[in-house]
């Protein structure tokens, strides 16, 4: 059974992929309806209620398929909603996860990532991700995620932020 599982996920990672690359291909880059990257001051959202780890904890973000052709991003906060801009510190740990049964994901962050690797996050529900980030400023990033199994629109995608203090 936990072979099966493992290969559902698998699968539902290597379609995600091909299913972002052929939909954002010549696309400009999709914005969050809150799109706090466009403020002249970004950092003014990062206060205690916003900022998600510390230096010693890792911040968590739950990634999951939701309604149909979506996807949602959601910090460990206390009255996170889906895909709202949160903060972190430099040098907090970042932990992409999806507590969904056979859920695998993609966070790409084209060409600008706060992260050393520089290159898409890909993860799933029995394989999460941790990530330092390193570079403060503001980042938009396309979320998305496939769940294994589904007949109709098994994969969904949308746009995040968050920004990295210094």
């Amino acid at each position: 059974m936990k072979n099966r599982s493992f290969v559902v996920v698998l699968s539902s990672l290597l379609a995600l992929p091909v299913f972002l690359t052929g939909y954002l291909d010549g696309k400009d880059k999709k914005r969050p309806k809150n799109d706090a990257c466009a403020a002249n001051d970004p950092g003014s959202i990062c206060s205690g209620p916003t900022t998600c780890g510390s230096l010693t904890s890792a911040c968590e973000i739950d990634i999951r398929r939701i309604g149909q052709g979506s996807a949602a991003a959601k910090p460990n906060i206390s009255n996170a909603k889906d895909n709202d801009a949160f903060c972190v510190k430099a040098g907090t740990t970042i932990t992409f996860k999806s507590t969904s049964r056979d859920t695998g994901f993609v966070l790409d962050f084209g060409t600008s990532s706060p992260f050393d690797s520089g290159t898409a996050i890909m993860g799933g529900a029995d394989r999460p991700v941790s990530v330092v980030a390193k570079k403060p400023g503001c980042y938009t990033y396309t979320v998305g995620a496939c769940t294994a199994g589904t007949v109709y629109g098994m994969c969904g995608e949308d746009a995040a932020q968050f920004v990295v203090s210094k």
